[in-house]
């Protein structure tokens, strides 16, 4: 098992040689899996698996593919934000990491990790596979705990072989992950008790961490306007496990430190926090999982540069938001991404690799 800390990269491994077939989410989707062999929480064989979207309609284009990986009780099942960037050019990928939504596998613990940089493995993997079959660079966009795990890949990526020389030219984050939310003492005396029960009891379950507010605010059989296979993203979420969360506060430690994704971000983030246990519609305007403060206090930790959103009216899943704060996200990530391609022209014709600042 690598670990947290560690500057390396894990390698994949087993190179994928399953081919694309039908996915769930209709004819226009197809899904690949990518094996990863044993476990190392001794939980058997792992799989990881990756989406693509292939439109009938979708043509050659110079625009860097997309890379999208979930959150924590989450998979990928957001077509709108697939037709989104496919209508600017984009090829669309995502990724259901290990023991996640598709990655399930019978006797596995959904979304159990005891170290986050084995998801390095299938997110190593992905980039491999979308660059070879679409010769050209690579966004990055992720959500939640996503927003995490990727960051911390990418700061290992850059130190390893260079962000930009691995194909990736930007990284999106939806609602980043960044610190533990809740009263300070969580982060303070709270910690070390998460570490040791993390390292001695990992299994164990965190007391009341099923809520089911923001499920009921999403899920159209509530009072939301999505529909989602609640197998996968139950309205309660799946138990919370201290061997996953020390994992969890292990990577948010490396974070604080400081990292260098080696590209620029956007983070796009609700404006406002709104915790509550039962659903009311106040969490349909506001993030009812994260504190958006903490989001706007560690995005400078990411390097490079970095452009905060706050959006007005947005969830905690800021693309799954109501029509107008999703509208306004949308226009936020176009104007984001002209101002990149923009950005990283001027810095080809000026004889300097982007990170270096043109």
């Amino acid at each position: 098992m690598t670990n947290e800390t560690s500057p390396g990269v894990s390698e994949i491994t087993a190179r994928s040689t399953d081919p694309w077939r039908a996915d769930v989410l209709g004819a226009d989707y197809q899904q690949r899996t990518l094996p990863l062999g044993p476990d190392p929480d001794g939980e058997g064989e792992a799989v990881a698996t990756l989406v693509r979207y292939v439109p009938k309609s979708a043509g050659a284009t110079q625009a860097p593919a997309v890379l999208y990986v979930h959150g924590f009780t989450d998979y990928f099942f957001q077509q709108h934000l697939a037709e989104h960037f496919a209508a600017r050019g984009h090829r669309f990928y995502a990724l259901d990491l290990r023991k996640c939504g598709r990655s399930l596998r019978e006797g596995q613990t959904a979304h159990f990790v005891t170290d986050l940089a084995l998801y390095d493995n299938e997110l190593n993997e992905s980039l491999r596979i979308i660059r070879a079959e679409t010769e050209g660079e690579v966004l990055v966009v992720a959500h939640s705990t996503g927003g995490l795990v990727v960051s911390l890949w990418l700061d290992r990526l850059n130190a390893a072989r260079g962000t930009v020389a691995a194909g990736v030219t930007g990284l999106v984050l939806n609602s980043p992950w960044f610190d533990l939310q809740g009263p300070a003492y969580y982060r303070t005396v709270g910690t070390p008790i998460i570490k040791a029960l993390g390292r001695f009891r990992s299994m164990f379950e965190l007391p009341g961490a099923k809520i089911s507010s923001y499920g009921d605010s999403l899920h159209q059989s509530v009072a939301g306007e999505w529909d989602y296979n609640l197998d996968w993203k139950p309205l309660e979420g799946f138990p919370v496990r201290f061997g996953w969360l020390r994992a969890i506060r292990n990577g948010h430690a490396r974070l604080h430190q400081g990292l260098d994704v080696g590209v620029p971000s956007l983070i796009l983030r609700s404006r406002i926090t709104r915790f509550q246990r039962t659903y009311g519609p106040a969490v349909d305007v506001a993030d009812a999982v994260l504190d958006v403060k903490q989001i706007q206090r560690w995005s400078g930790c990411l390097g490079d540069r970095t452009n905060i959103v706050p959006i007005d009216g947005a969830r905690h899943d800021v693309f799954l938001s109501s029509a107008q704060p999703l509208a306004q996200a949308f226009s936020e990530l176009d104007n984001w991404l002209d101002w990149l391609e923009i950005y990283q022209r001027k810095a080809a014709e000026a004889g300097a690799s982007p990170e270096a600042g043109a």
